[in-house]
């Protein structure tokens, strides 16, 4: 069924870029990332980004050592800031 979505302007030329690099149309872009939000596993429950980001003093410390190691262990190339 045809319809009609009005985008900006630099919204559409990103969509045509990742379109192209796909190697696919915009239309199967628009509904690959329709599909890929509205499935069931892809619901995130209320507040659960938040929850994300409360974490106590221990788990704290345990992530910031284990992010340490995996720094120092790089050999091929710099490690991107997270």
């Amino acid at each position: 069924m045809a319809t009609s979505v009005h985008l900006p302007r630099p919204l559409l030329e990103a969509v045509d870029k990742k379109a192209r690099a796909l190697h696919i149309s915009r239309n199967q872009l628009v509904v690959r990332a329709l599909e890929r939000e509205l499935r069931d596993d892809a619901d995130w429950s209320a507040g659960f980004l938040a929850r994300l980001s409360e974490r106590d003093s221990e788990t704290a410390t345990a992530v910031d050592d284990l992010m340490a190691s995996i720094r120092a262990a790089r050999r091929s190339k710099p490690a991107r800031r997270l």
